[in-house]
């Protein structure tokens, strides 16, 4: 006998399998009011997966008596990295097409709807959708520029609100764990270039998502950043785009969360306001520095993966 969350459910309506997987640490308002906007979907997902990083503020036990119909996944504690903890999600995820979700996402009802009929328009080889996302203090300069109100293929994805085909992602072998945070989409993304794949933003799908806009402020954003950027472009990148970062760097900016860098619209929307975290947070420089080595401590790591991306979508995070 299929239950609601079976592939033999889906298979009934005449539609692809949808499996949302979201990964929470003590966010228990935050992950209820994501759950009920997952269960408002006019069409239903046919399984969701949420991956408790051990929190301690009732999180997991609000899962088990609000949404029973959750399958819900308790790390033993709380060390664990986003990236792990996704993974850990997307292997549990058995859909044709997996949902990745932030736990202060709202999705609109008809999200899954929108994906679907996105995914049916496009060839198989769009790996991604990504939405449309509004956040708190999200400026009119980028929320209404035409490039962020364009469809259009990209270099990287929003993590906190996108789907993707679930064989391309198992594929690509979901997140590189050693990301720990942060910049991990852009590394996937440029893995499922490699394969031939190609990530599509809709602008006509919007989702909220809490977080302010731009990077978030602090040592530890600051830290992962900068070393992840690092271990991306040790990956991917040509060495003479490598040494010649840091100079676009320092010439480029990033100016701050207002209209700077010429009134460009960056894609890599987690680094808008970068030089304003390194300036304001105590030791940012030498955060910086920090983050480099342990970068090049990671060097020979990246070596063996290393694949130089020459995809046509492939684009530096600053150009």
């Amino acid at each position: 006998m299929s239950t609601p969350d079976s592939p033999q459910s889906a298979a009934r309506a005449g539609r692809p399998t949808v499996s949302l997987v979201i990964s929470v640490w003590n966010r228990k308002d935050d992950l209820r009011e994501n759950l009920a906007s997952i269960r408002a979907q006019t069409v239903k997902a046919d399984q969701v997966v949420v991956v408790d990083n051990d929190s301690h503020d009732g999180t997991p036990e609000m899962v088990v008596t609000e949404f029973p119909e959750v399958q819900l996944i308790r790390m033993p504690h709380s060390a664990y990295g986003a990236c792990e903890t996704f993974n850990i999600g997307f292997s549990s995820a058995w859909g044709d097409f997996v949902g990745i979700l932030d736990d202060d996402v709202v999705l609109p009802a008809d999200f899954v709807a929108q994906m679907l009929a996105a995914f049916d328009a496009e060839p198989p080889t769009t790996a991604i959708v990504s939405p449309k996302v509004i956040e708190p203090e999200m400026p009119d300069w980028y929320k209404d520029s035409a490039e962020v109100n364009t469809p259009r293929y990209l270099s990287t994805f929003r993590g906190c609100g996108s789907m993707a085909r679930g064989d391309a992602l198992r594929k690509a072998g979901f997140y590189d764990q050693h990301f720990f945070i942060f910049g991990n989409e852009r590394d996937l993304t440029t893995r499922l270039l490699n394969l031939g794949y190609r990530v599509k933003m809709e602008p006509g799908i919007e989702v909220f998502h809490k977080a302010p806009f731009g990077m978030r402020h602090g040592k530890r954003s600051l830290y992962y950043h900068v070393r992840n950027f690092w271990l991306w472009a040790f990956k991917y990148l040509p060495w003479s785009k490598v040494l010649a970062f840091p100079f676009v760097f320092l010439r480029k900016g990033l100016g701050g969360k207002g209209q700077g860098q010429g009134g460009e619209v960056s894609d890599a929307v987690g680094t808008i306001g970068l030089f304003d975290n390194i300036k304001s947070v105590p030791g940012g420089y030498w955060i910086c520095c920090k983050a480099t080595i342990n970068a090049l401590w990671n060097l020979p790591y990246c070596l063996k993966r290393r694949q130089v991306c020459r995809h046509p979508d492939f684009d530096l995070p600053i150009k």
